[in-house]
């Protein structure tokens, strides 16, 4: 079972469900197609009619390509070893071309499957083995200067690309992969934050209730009943009425609005610990290690988990020692729950109680928060569960080899390697080369080793690659004439060009990826003339600092180191044409070679950011909808709170305060009743959407909840300065100030601040590198000045709001007021 479950999530993780068994099937058939038509069907063309017994070996060695090519991405390395081989094994007999298409095409595409679905090591262990393997075969045939060679560098090329492009589209599917788990996680969370407020608020209602107000009950009656006896009872219990009342009061406020700074709620790594320390009562030997965990459906997972597999200890393993190990990392979070074997002599006298469904309801919980779950025995008698679930970036979990794999991967691939020298080493070669100069072929193929393992740095260090890669263009014609190269004169300089468009592609797609959206003007109210001025003179001072950049020089250099390597190249084997005609056509072939690579690799990058700003729009949307209804919650709660408890609060205390137990007593007994209708009314949880309130400030803490429930770590700081009520329109733009600078997105973590000092309300929000945008800082900056405050960008990711506590008027809303009131008293003088 354990097995099972394994395999599949594997397969789930590595492979594409968009993909369809009829796709597998097409590409082999017409790959045989392309290979009938160039073997046998050119030379039956010509008139030369191949042997039977050839026709035959081409049919088995196809036969076999296109059975293992149609079942390539379930065993995609086995795949690539039985295609090479039979085509390998296919070319020695055969006329030449009989196996061109299947050797060429055939392998590549079993190398890209490989790539898409596999990890990198696996990858490029794959390449590196192949074309070392083919390069050896070539050198016991032919050594090392016998021919040229370009036959074996155009192959490896060939894979390069394949692997290359195998590699792309296995990172653009698990982004695309990421991006969908992350938007059903907030999806999930926007339909949970709502319950989560209406649950906290309950739990502190029924606190009140239960503590507070009861005792208040319980003391008066008593007081009641005792008063001819102990009549300074009566005194007590209005004392005790009056600090009861207040503190109800104060902690109903509390409950109304929480504040944003702190979290009330216990936090999950709080939780996982006292449920450890719950079953450490019950004389279970549990050691742990939590790291914190976020709020929202990974942490609860854990928690169901961890608390599903300590009962089953408790139930099957009494007294045995267990160890909690949970783990919150940037791509995943592990729970582990090991336990040792029970102790002997103990009995479990909790086996039958389970029904049965407790893996099944593990492994579902596990699932619905995006991982997987495994569990079984341990080597020692005892038991583990296992559960790897998404982390920090909501990407979709991968399993990693053991090392073991990893030695055994490494051997089989020295093996193949050596398996063209063993001939040659048992038995001697036949020939030997008589010529001491070195092939162009080996010249090349080192050339494109050198290009590729510059094309693995261009991430970590894309500047240093970039020079290494035009510098080793410029040695593409010496190696030419060093190795005596006779073919097509262009092909080398051509082939040279396709690591540096690479090159240049993916910095063209990190540019456009990372440019800056439009910024065109938010719709909103029109200010007053001279606040337009200001923000139409600070957005020109952004645009001017930020927005506007120097183009690179790169695509230029590349063209004058391509353009001069093919004139070197032509002139050297020598030509007819004028040497500034070669020089003109070079440069304009490598002109237009360099503009589409650079044109892909931008329309490559906007979409990736139109992808990303439609994911980031969407989360915004959901965090929008999640904060509202969770608000809503609060609004609706409180509303009852101040129409019915808190003032029959407020009436307790007054009659507490004047000294009438009787009325004190009643006005308490109603406070508990309303309180206790109220909790009803809590439960149904019947919210009308349309009337939901605008968020304020007071609603921090859900945004700050949501945003760390989907992945990103939000801290909500507001010193005691900030006055607890605001002007609402300064209430409402703070609101949406920082809701804006979080909705631009971003996975860094970030930071609100809230101060107040001489009349003026500080926003400060750090790490909100894509709030500093020009488009963005345009519609800040629109919502700003309309109250007549300040906007500045301290860093490049932080923006800090400067709001008068005494919003200023406009001059049109100055003389809209000043016509009213002008109207109301000429109404007035008439009446």
């Amino acid at each position: 079972m354990n097995r099972t479950d394994t395999d599949t999530d594997r397969s789930g993780t590595d492979t594409d469900t968009d993909d369809t068994g009829t796709d597998d099937r097409l590409l082999p058939v017409l790959l045989i197609c392309a290979q009938a038509a160039v073997w046998p069907g050119a030379a039956l063309v010509r008139g030369a009619l191949p042997s039977s017994s050839a026709l035959l070996l081409a049919a088995l060695v196809a036969g076999l390509v296109t059975a293992s090519l149609a079942l390539r991405r379930t065993r995609p390395v086995v795949t690539l070893l039985l295609v090479a081989a039979a085509c390998a094994v296919g070319a020695g007999p055969l006329p030449t071309g009989a196996m061109a298409v299947l050797g060429t095409a055939g392998v590549a595409l079993a190398l890209f499957t490989v790539a898409t679905e596999r990890d990198t090591f696996t990858t490029v262990l794959c390449v590196v083995t192949l074309a070392v393997w083919q390069l050896l075969y070539g050198l016991t045939l032919h050594g090392l200067s016998d021919r040229n060679g370009l036959d074996l560098v155009l192959t490896a090329l060939l894979y390069a690309v394949a692997c290359g492009v195998g590699l792309l589209v296995r990172r653009a599917r698990r982004a695309r992969r990421t991006a969908e788990q992350l938007l059903r996680r907030a999806e999930t969370e926007r339909h949970r934050l709502p319950a989560v407020e209406r649950r906290r608020m309950e739990r502190e209602l029924h606190d009140v209730s239960a503590h507070h107000l009861t005792a208040v009950v319980v003391t008066a009656g008593a007081a009641l009943g005792l008063r001819d006896r102990r009549p300074e009872m009566a005194d007590e219990a209005l004392e005790f009425a009056v600090e009861t009342g207040r503190e109800v009061t104060r902690a109903l406020g509390a409950v109304r609005a929480p504040a944003p700074s702190r979290e009330d709620l216990p936090s999950p790594e709080e939780r996982l610990r006292g449920l450890v320390a719950g079953f450490r009562r019950l004389d279970q030997e549990v050691d742990c290690e939590i790291d914190p965990l976020p709020d929202g459906a990974v942490a609860d997972a854990a928690y169901g988990i961890v608390r599903e597999a300590l009962t089953n200890v408790a139930r099957h393993a009494p007294g045995a020692r267990t160890r909690v190990l949970c783990r919150y990392g940037d791509t995943r979070t592990d729970v582990v729950v090991t336990s040792a074997a029970p102790p002997a002599g103990s009995t479990a006298h909790g086996a039958g109680l389970g029904g049965g469904r407790g893996q099944g309801f593990l492994r579902s919980r596990a699932r619905e928060a995006g991982g997987t779950l495994t569990s079984g025995p341990t080597a020692d008698g005892g038991w583990e569960v296992r559960a790897v679930l998404p982390g920090r970036t909501a990407a979709p979990v991968e399993r990693s080899a053991p090392w073991s794999y990893r030695l055994a991967q490494v051997t089989a691939a020295v093996g193949l390697c050596v398996q063209p020298l063993l001939p040659a080493l048992v038995v001697g070669p036949e020939t030997t080369s008589s010529s001491s100069h070195v092939s162009a072929g080996v010249l090349f193929a080192l050339l494109a080793a050198a290009q590729a393992v510059a094309l693995l740095w261009l991430r970590r260090s894309p500047r240093a690659a970039q020079g290494v890669l035009l510098g080793l263009a410029l040695l593409w014609p010496a190696a030419m004439a060093m190795g005596e190269y006779t073919g097509p004169v262009l092909l080398p300089p051509v082939l040279s060009m396709l690591a540096t468009c690479a090159a240049l592609a993916a910095d063209a797609a990190r540019t456009a990826a990372a440019a800056s959206d439009g910024t065109r003007p938010a719709a909103g109210p029109s200010p007053a003339e001279n606040r337009r001025r200001a923000l139409l003179k600070a957005l020109k001072a952004l645009k001017a600092s930020k927005a506007l950049k120097p183009l690179s020089a790169l695509p230029v250099v590349a063209v004058v180191v391509h353009a001069a390597a093919a004139t070197a190249a032509v002139l050297d084997r020598g030509t007819t044409i004028p040497a500034w005609a070669v020089a003109a056509s070079a440069t304009a072939g490598a002109s237009l070679v360099v503009g589409a690579a650079r044109r892909a690799g931008t329309l490559r990058g906007r979409r990736d950011r139109a992808a990303r700003g439609t994911r980031d729009e969407r989360l915004a949307t959901w965090t929008e909808e999640a904060v509202r209804d969770a608000w809503a919650e609060r609004r609706r709660i409180a509303a009852g709170l101040e129409t019915t408890v808190l003032a029959r609060t407020a009436g307790m205390v007054a009659e507490a305060e004047a000294g009438r137990l009787d009325t004190t007593a009643e006005r308490a007994r109603e406070a508990l009743a309303a309180m206790r209708a109220l909790l009803d009314t809590v439960r149904e949880g019947d919210t009308e959407p349309e009337l939901r309130p605008q968020p304020t400030l007071q609603a921090l803490d859900l945004l700050a909840h949501q945003s760390r429930a989907t992945g990103r770590d939000v801290e909500i700081r507001m010193t005691d300065r900030v006055p607890e009520r605001l002007p609402t329109t300064v209430d409402l733009v703070a609101y949406h100030a920082a809701e804006m600078m979080l909705a631009a997105g971003g996975a860094e973590p970030a930071v609100l601040e809230l101060d107040a000092d001489a009349g003026t309300l500080t926003l400060t929000a750090t790490g909100v590198a894509r709030a500093a945008r020009p488009a963005v800082l345009e519609r800040l900056l629109a919502r700003v000045t309309a109250l007549g405050g300040t906007l500045t960008t301290d860093a490049p990711d932080t923006v800090r709001l400067r709001l008068p506590l005494v919003p200023k008027q406009s001059h049109e809303e100055q003389s809209h007021e000043q016509q009213s009131h002008e109207e109301r008293g000429h109404e007035e003088g008439e009446r």
